[in-house]
């Protein structure tokens, strides 16, 4: 009886990818796909296009203080982002400047996320999650015992989790100082065009990197913890039934 409540309460809980990815679509993409709708659709000024896509990421960091009493590391960020773009979009003029002013963002960011590691909140952990839980409740539960120190190989997962955002964080910075190098020794020509090159190469160095280095790594983890708990409960069983 005990058996049949669980196993009904389990799947009445078991979250959908659409309900892990929430976090990440409401702190992240709701912000820049407003930012580009409103710029292109509507063909407002960078300017306005950021000040408008800056309202969800404002009313969930102010709902999320006043409310739960913390701050929303990825719509705090993304806020920072954006009020840091809007400080420099008064800055015109200088050609190689305007260029160079491209890598503030993914300065920003990069060092969000280092701060966030140091304070030991990860903060690329949001965006990880979904994809490796994949909705799945037993997954979910398999990643809430590693994080929470529970589980036998918590150590390692977290040092995989903190590596992750580390990683993102340095590809991001690297990526900036790229960018203000260039912006002062190539042809503003030529980096026109490789402005955009260097943030794919980022984005996919960045993918390629964290995935062998850490999130393939908390994958195995995640699935080593699941039959390692599936192993104990089935122990578990044989034993009551020994003694029954």
């Amino acid at each position: 009886m005990t058996k049949t409540t669980n196993t009904g309460s389990q799947s009445k809980h078991q979250p959908s990818v659409l309900e892990n990815l929430r976090p990440l679509i409401v702190d992240v993409a709701v912000p820049l796909g407003s930012y580009y709708f409103f710029k292109g659709a509507f063909g407002m000024s960078t300017f306005a296009a950021l000040a408008w896509s800056s309202l969800v990421p404002a009313v969930r960091t102010v709902w999320s203080v006043a409310r739960e009493r913390r701050v929303n590391g990825l719509a705090a960020l993304i806020l920072v982002v954006n009020v840091v773009g809007l400080a420099l979009s008064f800055v015109s003029g200088d050609p190689r400047l305007m260029l160079a002013k491209d890598g503030a963002v993914s300065s920003t960011i990069g060092i969000g996320i280092l701060v966030s590691v140091a304070l030991g909140r990860p903060m690329m952990t949001a965006g990880l999650k979904p994809f490796l839980v994949k909705g799945d409740a037993v997954r979910e539960a398999a990643w809430e015992r590693l994080v929470s120190g529970t589980a036998v190989r918590s150590a390692e997962f977290l040092r995989k989790e903190r590596l992750f955002s580390v990683i993102w964080g340095l590809v991001l910075l690297t990526e900036c100082v790229a960018r203000v190098v260039g912006a002062y020794t190539i042809p503003v020509a030529t980096m026109v065009w490789l402005s955009s090159l260097l943030l794919v190469v980022a984005i996919s160095l960045g993918m390629v990197v964290c995935g062998g280095a850490a999130a393939e790594p908390m994958a195995c983890l995640i699935t080593d913890e699941v039959k390692r708990q599936k192993a104990a409960r089935e122990r578990q069983e044989q034993e009551l039934a020994v003694a029954a």
